[in-house]
């Protein structure tokens, strides 16, 4: 097939998927490189690995931002409520382990579940005679939430709610995984939502420096599939390294009212990555101008935490070296009623979406 061919001639699934196989067919293999966990769990559940050319590998890497949460700050959480803090979390947090249990096991009935910033800041003004700590866990993608929050909390005067910060950037970690050469990618189905935020231009570096192709994805079959094509095009060309796909949500400079958002509150930090380890500048924290609100400057604590599971090949399988079904514990000892790692926990976790999509 003419590379030349273009996209909205493609306009059924079957042109696409027959037009992938046809781009891929000159390879031996290529693997391509999910970073987001929405994209990983509609990939398997939408059976596209089975649906392209066999010379192609997707896999999954550390673009959860459950999954890539270090033990020790799951272990500081529940020391944190060892000192008589209560805990409130977003979703999948409350059964992520840390070194020394979760929140879910440790929580003796002091940590909530919420499911929007407004339950946040009602239930600290409801309780003020307690003390209370907020889980900001994400991307790009939430960190202006949590920097709205930190605003109303000051704006409101709330005395009694903290946050404690393990906020991510993506770039940095797609980086590592570039630099670090354990493992041979191909190509970047780079994440919408993120994108949608910080426009594309951090990714059009990183993919002209490595001579990487990288496709800004949207989230639907349809979207995935023309992305897929959309790299085995540039692969070809060998013009452009980046693209993107989910031109109807990202722009090139992305959202700049949200990133004025994270600019007030946050600024960048190291930070720990599950299975990395510490990436200069890959995180945020939280400003000066905020630290009445940070519980690590409020109330400093510092934990150890003990080695995990070397079982547990959760870290191998964010870096994207191995597949969830080549952990010994998977579907065996790990399941999502006996979760071992953070991958199997959370919706969006490898593990978790071949465990219920793709298992063989």
């Amino acid at each position: 097939m003419n590379s030349s061919i273009k996209l909205n001639a493609l306009s059924s699934r079957e042109k696409i998927i027959s037009a992938i196989k046809r781009l891929s067919e000159k390879y031996c293999s290529l693997n391509f490189m999910e970073v987001c966990g929405t994209h990983t769990m509609e990939i398997y559940r939408a059976g596209i690995p089975s649906l392209i050319s066999g010379n192609i590998k997707l896999i999954s890497g550390p673009g959860c931002p459950v999954c890539v949460t270090s033990e020790n700050y799951v272990d500081m959480a529940i020391s944190y409520l060892n000192e008589g803090y209560n805990i409130l979390t977003f979703g999948d947090m409350f059964r992520v382990p840390g070194s020394k249990g979760s929140l879910e096991t440790e929580g003796s009935g002091k940590v909530k579940i919420i499911y929007s910033p407004d339950e946040a800041l009602e239930f600290a003004e409801e309780n003020c005679d307690k003390k209370i700590i907020l889980l900001a866990v994400g991307f790009e993608t939430t960190a202006p939430l949590f920097a709205s929050i930190l605003k109303e909390i000051r704006n409101r005067k709330i005395t009694n709610l903290y946050l404690l910060c393990s906020l991510k950037l993506i770039p940095p970690a797609i980086e590592y995984l570039l630099s670090s050469g354990e493992v041979k990618i191909d190509g970047f189905l780079l994440p919408g939502h993120v994108s949608a935020i910080i426009g594309t231009k951090q990714f059009q570096k990183i993919c002209r420096q490595y001579k990487i192709p990288g496709v800004v994805s949207g989230f639907e079959p349809q979207d995935i599939l023309e992305s897929i094509f959309m790299l085995l095009l540039i692969l070809e060309k060998k013009e452009e390294y980046l693209k993107i796909q989910y031109a109807r949500v990202v722009k090139e400079e992305g959202n700049p009212l949200a990133l004025k958002e994270i600019e007030d509150v946050f600024e960048m930090t190291d930070a720990d990555w599950r299975g990395i380890g510490s990436l200069k500048n890959s995180g945020l924290k939280i400003r000066k101008e905020f630290q009445d609100y940070d519980i690590q400057v409020v109330h400093p604590i510092r934990v150890k935490s003990q080695p995990i599971n070397p079982q547990c090949k959760c870290g191998e399988v964010l870096k994207g070296i191995i597949s969830p079904r080549d952990c010994p514990l998977f579907g065996k000892l790990c399941s999502p009623q006996t979760p071992q790692g953070p991958c199997m926990v959370s919706s969006e976790g490898a593990c978790a979406a071949i465990y219920k999509y793709g298992r063989e």
